[in-house]
């Protein structure tokens, strides 16, 4: 064989062997570009579903604050014998000074000041508190006689129930852009169960989204049977 040819055959084995090593390389690189792409993809859909769950609970941690603003207010204004006008402003105050206050116990407990954690409360959950009072209002004057209806009128508990789904509809997408965006409740988050209460902080009741939200469904639903047994009398 002439060197000539050898060194042909030789060149011809090495181009061999590089395109093998480079369909290999390829290979791998499609093989690491597609795990990679999938764990960012489960990544994506998981922190999608935590945002998801965290804006849900947002939403639920307002409404129930709100809620008891609202009812408390309906109440009050409904007993006193208050026009439309007053019950609906007693309402969205009360339902504000709630809202606020179920969001800075919390943070009281997590060792912050009260000038601190009401600052942070205002920025965190004042949009949030406005759309639903905003709908939760418009949904009552919407609904025929649910203002003038009287506590032992069914009319009035199916219109603040309706009220406060809608309410919460209403808000849940309002949390979910602001925690998106590192605003809204992203901000107390933070001090969420970050230190051990010491000292008279230890007494601050902790409530849970669950338990809380349970309590004004409950009441609702109480206020309801209540209603129905006085139309049926």
């Amino acid at each position: 064989m002439t060197s000539a040819s050898h060194h042909d055959q030789h060149g011809h084995a090495e181009s061999h062997h590089h395109e093998h090593h480079d369909q290999h390389a390829h290979a791998e690189s499609h093989h690491h570009d597609h795990d990679h792409g999938a764990h960012h993809g489960h990544q994506q859909h998981a922190m999608s579903g935590n945002l998801n769950a965290m804006a849900a609970s947002a939403t639920l941690h307002c409404l129930t604050g709100c809620a008891i603003g609202e009812i408390a207010g309906l109440i009050i204004g409904t007993a006193a014998g208050f026009g439309n006008a007053a019950t609906i402003a007693l309402s969205i105050v009360l339902a504000f000074l709630f809202g606020y206050a179920l969001s800075t116990l919390p943070l009281l407990k997590a060792g912050l000041a009260l000038g601190a954690a009401l600052s942070i409360v205002l920025a965190a959950d004042t949009l949030s508190i406005l759309t639903m009072e905003i709908v939760d209002n418009a949904v009552i004057l919407v609904i025929p006689g649910a203002m003038d209806a009287g506590l032992v009128n069914v009319v009035f508990w199916v219109g603040l129930l309706l009220a406060l789904a809608a309410a919460f509809l209403a808000a849940y997408p309002v949390n979910r852009v602001l925690l998106q965006r590192g605003k809204g409740h992203a901000l107390t988050h933070q001090y969420h169960g970050s230190a051990s209460p010491g000292g008279w902080r230890r007494s601050i009741p902790t409530f849970g989204n669950g338990a809380l939200a349970a309590t004004i469904v409950a009441f609702i639903l109480g206020g309801l049977v209540v209603a129905a047994a006085s139309g049926m009398g």
